[in-house]
């Protein structure tokens, strides 16, 4: 079966998407360009996210004290050794909030980042209270001839769990940054996180609607993993009984009901995330690489003879 997202997989898949706009892989590359975030520097308040640990996500070349093109360098040689099929490159401003600043600063950083030969564009890793309109129609004004996407750090639809883990925004502030960098055509994207304390099947599988509702055009999910040394360890201690964890299995069935649910149109670029054991804290599912994962869903999904957006579709109709 060809699916609308033009091949066979039972999602539709960030690669697929890169090979109808590119002609080819395209390999994203890891920055740090050394921002912080508004709940970090008391803008919005302190202490960061109770989950959050940038360096858990951070490959081992990004630095600050690295320029951008150093990065992109390294990042280039690091990643020619592992995929070599990769001619061009997307500079991701990856970690914490990648528009937290002027924009002469912006475009000084997006600008060096653009002017290596082998890059096609950027993707900048944001929180939706980040955003503003001069500093999209900076991002619009780049996007006529380079691509851009931007992708929020959304977490979850629900205030009460945003109020939680101290994220420094409710869900109509992302929703707001949402439909206003799509209103400009920029590609458009949102991470949300699955297993947050008190957090049921229902509950995630309601959330789909609400994702639905926005102007997304790619989309990360990754299952909630406790790190050392962050506030959400404490909250671990005091009771795990509240953290709803789930077996690779469970997850994988999750997850085939979420993307059955899933608007069919929206590229779904992760579903899980991985992370050094030497972050790991309480219950995991010890390391297991994406790549397994990822082979373990799509079998899933043509056990159960599903596909993204099918249950979508027929709520639709």
């Amino acid at each position: 079966m060809i699916h609308p997202w033009g091949d066979e997989r039972p999602y539709n898949s960030y690669s697929s998407y890169f090979r109808r706009l590119f002609g080819g892989r395209v390999q994203k590359l890891s920055v740090d360009a050394g921002f912080t975030c508004p709940n970090r520097d008391g803008t919005a308040g302190t202490g960061g996210c109770t989950f959050c640990i940038n360096g858990a996500f951070t490959p081992s070349y990004c630095t600050p004290s690295k320029s951008i093109s150093q990065q992109i360098a390294e990042g280039i040689e690091f990643h020619r050794n592992r995929y070599r099929s990769a001619s061009r490159y997307l500079v991701y401003f990856q970690s914490y909030s990648n528009t937290y600043a002027s924009v002469e600063r912006l475009r000084e950083l997006y600008g060096e980042a653009l002017s290596h030969p082998e890059v096609a564009g950027i993707v900048v890793g944001t929180r939706p209270d980040c955003i503003d309109d001069e500093k999209l129609d900076l991002l619009a004004s780049i996007a006529r001839d380079r691509y851009v996407a931007v992708e929020y750090g959304i977490e979850s639809v629900n205030d009460a769990v945003l109020r939680m883990v101290n994220r420094g925004h409710d869900f109509a502030t992302a929703r707001r940054a949402v439909v206003m960098t799509a209103a400009r055509g920029l590609h458009t994207g949102a991470h949300f996180i699955i297993g947050f304390p008190d957090e049921t099947d229902e509950d995630v599988l309601a959330s789909v609607d609400v994702i639905n509702s926005l102007p997304l055009t790619t989309v990360k999910f990754h299952q909630l993993q406790v790190f050392r040394g962050t506030a959400m360890a404490a909250e671990y201690d005091r009771d795990p009984h509240r953290f709803p964890f789930r077996t690779t299995g469970e997850y994988i069935d999750l997850m085939a009901e979420i993307l059955r649910r899933l608007r069919p149109d929206i590229v779904v670029e992760r579903f899980a995330s991985e992370a050094p054991p030497r972050y790991h804290y309480g219950r995991n599912w010890g390391f297991l690489r994406n790549e397994t994962l990822w082979s373990m869903l799509e079998k899933r999904l043509l056990e159960l003879g599903a596909f993204q957006g099918e249950k979508f579709v027929y709520l639709q109709s």
